[in-house]
């Protein structure tokens, strides 16, 4: 659930929350995490199935993580994809931390 609406005064689900199903397509251990999310939505802007792929690549001083998306549902405005992914990694380098 959300305090507020996204941007467009809305969410993907209902006006304050997003509802999705994930699943994993493919796991390299150490490499690589595909993630397919399709979004529960009404909206056919919001609906579709969007893949997550994170990319692991050691470093000297640790683990780069590069983050794509494909296929995002055009309701997802540019700003709130950036804030949501970022919030993504965020939430994983707390956890690795």
């Amino acid at each position: 659930m959300f305090d507020t609406p996204g941007e467009t005064g809305s969410r993907k689900s209902s006006s304050c929350s997003d509802v999705v199903d994930g699943e994993f397509l493919e796991l390299v251990q150490n490499e690589l995490v595909r993630q397919r999310f399709t979004f529960r939505s009404d909206d056919p802007s919001f609906a579709g199935a969007m893949v997550m792929t994170w990319r692991l690549t050691p470093t000297a001083i640790g683990t780069q993580v590069d983050l794509t998306a494909e296929n995002v549902p055009v309701g997802i405005s540019p700003h709130d994809h950036e804030v949501g992914m970022a919030s993504s990694l965020g939430n994983l380098a707390a956890y690795v931390e």
